[in-house]
């Protein structure tokens, strides 16, 4: 991180800036990164043939909140989401022959994917509320709705969409859904904008889709029918620790840049640092920080020993928390450098920014809320019931 991608940071912004992406070093720092090994390094119990190092989700968290300090930097590592949860996904329910087709090439860094279930007309954060339509039609299928804030979907090497959708709504409720294989250049599918997040733009894209009778083969339904929901609980676990752990670099960053800035800078004669309020900013942002991180490294430890089931009021608790933690640090560290903490010559605007969209990714800060407060509940009545 140090020694190639840090340096590379001003020259990716301009490249992105003058409308070059991929950025022309990517292939290079992958390259590199893949020789020394440090690849895929997300991605547990890798069979011999798959390329990586198959860490535990404990010893990836401090890779990735390395990782984490630059936005950019996952893909060098074949680290990024979507694809991340997208390769966990096919590792678990792809066919022999997905495998060759779209997840080895993954596990290789050689093409990038999207998973589109979020969608416009209705709440996303309820799974079973999707509309688009997953028809039998002939020897495969037609898949028919709109898709929006599909991550990486605009990026020129993104090959492969997982859509979920219903294959039949008169079903179980929790069993109308499947996920079937979409690739991009199939006709039909329509990539309708690259939509900005409090206003900033991200070069792979926050995309809508439009699904206008899109037919694929039977062979690229994942899993089985009805087993979109179940899969989709499977893929969103640790997808948002991994979310989780990028922040908390990014936010070590921010606190980084606020105690820079307040030894520095001077207001009425006296430094910043000097400043009682601003001492009190940096004193909370530190306990916050490491609040976060612990549980964070508690969520990983009991995905690792226990599954993502049993550790799922953990994987609640740090996706309520992380991101407003990292919105709160990085508002002081903007605070603290006046203007400027605006503007593009501090990465903090990108960083809040990330932030407040993180309490809507994988799921809104109120659904997490109440899967925690679930299941405390539920607690509280057998512990109510034993002393009975």
């Amino acid at each position: 991180m140090d020694t190639h991608v840090v340096p590379r940071n001003a020259q990716w912004h301009r490249e992105v800036k003058s409308g070059s992406f991929p950025v022309s070093f990517m292939a290079d720092l992958k390259a590199l990164a893949k020789a020394e090994g440090l690849w895929n390094l997300f991605l547990p119990n890798l069979a011999k043939n798959e390329p990586g190092n198959g860490l535990s989700n404990l010893d990836y968290a401090p890779l990735a909140e390395m990782i984490g300090r630059i936005a950019w930097a996952s893909e060098v590592f074949n680290c990024s989401a979507p694809d991340t949860g997208n390769m966990e996904l096919m590792h678990m329910f792809a066919s022999k022959k997905q495998r060759q087709d779209w997840l080895e090439p993954l596990l290789h860094g050689q093409i990038r994917s999207a998973f589109a279930m979020t969608e416009p007309d209705i709440s996303s954060s309820d799974a079973t509320n999707i509309q688009t339509s997953i028809c039998k039609d002939g020897n495969g299928y037609k898949i028919s709705g709109r898709k929006w804030f599909i991550t990486n979907a605009a990026h020129p090497d993104c090959k492969i969409l997982i859509v979920m959708g219903k294959t039949d709504p008169e079903g179980p409720r929790h069993r109308q859904q499947s996920m079937i294989l979409v690739p991009t250049d199939t006709p039909g599918l329509e990539m309708k904008r690259n939509i900005p997040i409090l206003n900033h733009h991200s070069p792979e894209g926050h995309c809508e889709i439009l699904f206008r009778d899109v037919k694929v083969p039977a062979d690229n339904l994942l899993g089985e029918e009805g087993d979109g929901f179940k899969m989709a609980q499977a893929r969103l676990g640790p997808g948002r620790i991994h979310h989780c752990m990028r922040s908390i670099g990014q936010a070590e960053l921010a606190l980084e840049l606020m105690c820079d800035r307040a030894q520095e800078r001077k207001t009425f004669g006296t430094y910043l640092s000097d400043r009682a309020n601003i001492a009190d900013w940096v004193a909370h942002s530190r306990i916050e920080i490491e609040q976060a991180r612990l549980l964070v490294l508690k969520a990983a430890w009991m995905i690792d020993k226990q599954g993502p089931k049993e550790a799922r009021k953990e994987i609640a608790m740090i996706k309520a928390l992380v991101p407003s933690m990292l919105c709160r640090v990085t508002d002081r560290a903007m605070q603290t450098f006046g203007a400027m903490g605006m503007s593009p010559d501090t990465p903090l605007g990108d960083l809040y920014t990330w932030g407040r969209a993180l309490r809507y990714a994988d799921g809104p800060d109120e659904v997490h809320l109440r899967t925690i407060a679930n299941l405390e509940f539920k607690a509280s009545s057998q512990h109510f019931g034993d002393s009975e």
